[in-house]
């Protein structure tokens, strides 16, 4: 177990964090759930769609349950199972829903919560899921929350204004689409991906980034804009997990299933919409059992402004989020869960040199994280649960002497708890050398960087290093 009371527990440390950064094993949680959620009222019990989903995936959970198993003696304790709720349920499982995970062909654990709903005995305007994930042995992993979702009551009937934009739908957002035949629930299907191809599924949901696109310009190039998706614009769906892409759409409003090709008002969350291939005619987005496929849509005779769908081409809908959570346990022994899991969103930089400071900003901070530049552990104080302040080490940690520094210095940003459970992130720091000339003496840009005539067009030493930052994609 890595802990650190001395020196050399904090070497055992540096040590594991090393031979984690050679061969990461990483822990995911993926929560996928809507962004606004319908008020159930009575009776009813109108269940969240899409269903919230949950997949497990890196290889940090295998080797988790191969050290249960050697422990446990049997492969019983080892499955991953959850339980997810609303925020204000409490702390009793029975109020929540049981998620059980199945292995699919790329190796990752999904499950999903289909039985989900908010009561109107429920009087917030905004919650949060809950999911709470064990080992079949009862270790407890930890504790997730989703992104706030809002609760209304209904589909707006009103033509949107962007004057009350939460519940419009703005161009590279996240959202799902899904089809009900003769509005039936059971008959429910989602547009998803398998297999690099467009499939209607009953199980799963896909997130798509809804990209607005310039219609003046050609289909090849397709640049995309900012602002609000409204009716009657271009549009491209391209799947985030698969990077999919359906080509150019033209997304129309669909009343009484009859698509509207006059209407170019903002778009609202849960309308009914159409989506007409750029260029065809009148070729609409369809689905046919578990198959999309393309429906020619027939003219009104009385109204040129109207076109005539079937069941299936006719689609609702509705923004999503996604949040990740990522942590390395393998290399320590962790009795703690591994809640709460913190999430960095940005990194600001303050000062430079030697006195360089490094806030990092995001959710989920407590007192008993540091801040790791690669294998280089930094002096960190805490601010806030969304708050962390560091100083950035100097380079020569890194086996470099900063003065003759001559390229960068790329480390991965990390947080690591007192036990040694690793938190990994997509951001990374970047140590630049800032090469200083002698006056009057021009350097020569077509000497190679390993040629020692470099140094001689640097004066006499760097002195300083600049800093940037940049997040991976």
């Amino acid at each position: 177990c890595v802990c650190r009371p001395n020196p050399y527990q904090a070497s055992l440390l540096q040590d594991s964090v090393r031979r984690y950064l050679q061969l990461p094993a990483d822990q995911t949680v993926l929560i996928l759930h809507a962004k606004v959620a319908q008020k159930s009222y009575g009776n009813e019990k109108r269940f969240f769609c899409p269903p919230p989903c949950v997949y497990l995936s890196g290889p940090g959970w295998k080797l988790k349950q191969e050290q249960i198993k050697a422990r446990d003696l049997g492969e019983a304790g080892f499955r991953v199972c959850g339980y997810m709720g609303l925020d204000s349920m409490g702390s009793s499982l029975m109020e929540t829903q049981k998620l059980s995970f199945e292995e699919q062909p790329d190796a990752k654990g999904f499950s999903c919560a289909k039985a989900l709903y908010i009561s109107d005995t429920d009087k917030r305007k905004h919650f949060r899921l809950v999911l709470k994930l064990f080992f079949s042995n009862g270790q407890e992993i930890g504790t997730f929350h989703s992104k706030l979702i809002k609760v209304i009551s209904k589909p707006s009937q009103k033509k949107q204004s962007l004057k009350n934009t939460d519940l419009c739908i703005s161009s590279g957002s996240k959202v799902s689409l899904f089809n009900r035949l003769r509005s039936q629930t059971v008959s429910t299907r989602y547009l998803s991906v398998e297999g690099g191809a467009f499939i209607a599924s009953a199980r799963q949901w896909a997130a798509f980034t809804l990209h607005l696109a310039d219609e003046r310009c050609p289909r090849s190039e397709f640049p995309l804009r900012e602002g609000y998706i409204r009716y009657g614009s271009v549009v491209q769906l391209v799947c985030t997990a698969t990077g999919v892409t359906l080509p150019p759409l033209i997304i129309r409003k669909v009343m009484k299933q009859y698509a509207m090709l006059d209407v170019d008002e903002p778009i609202s969350q849960l309308h009914k919409c159409a989506f007409q291939l750029q260029g065809s005619d009148r070729m609409y987005l369809c689905l046919s059992t578990d198959k999309v496929i393309q429906f020619q849509a027939s003219p009104c005779p009385k109204e040129a402004n109207r076109e005539l769908l079937n069941d299936g081409s006719c689609w609702t809908i509705i923004s999503t989020e996604t949040v990740e959570y990522t942590f390395s346990e393998s290399l320590a022994c962790i009795r703690e869960p591994v809640s709460p899991v913190p999430l960095i969103a940005a990194l600001q930089l303050t000062g430079g040199g030697d006195v360089a400071m490094l806030e990092v900003q995001g959710e989920y901070f407590h007192a008993h994280l540091k801040v790791w530049f690669g294998d280089v552990e930094a002096e960190t104080m805490y601010r806030s649960p969304k708050s962390l302040v560091c100083v950035v080490p100097d380079v020569s940690a890194f086996g470099s002497d900063w003065r003759w520094l001559r390229y960068p210095i790329t480390v991965p940003l990390l947080l690591i708890r007192d036990d040694g459970l690793i938190y990994s992130s997509s951001f990374t720091f970047t140590y630049t050398p800032e090469q200083s000339c002698i006056p009057g003496q021009q350097v020569l840009s077509d000497v190679p960087q390993d040629s020692d005539k470099l140094l001689d067009s640097i004066h006499q030493e760097f002195t300083r290093t600049n800093f940037h930052l940049f997040m991976q994609t």
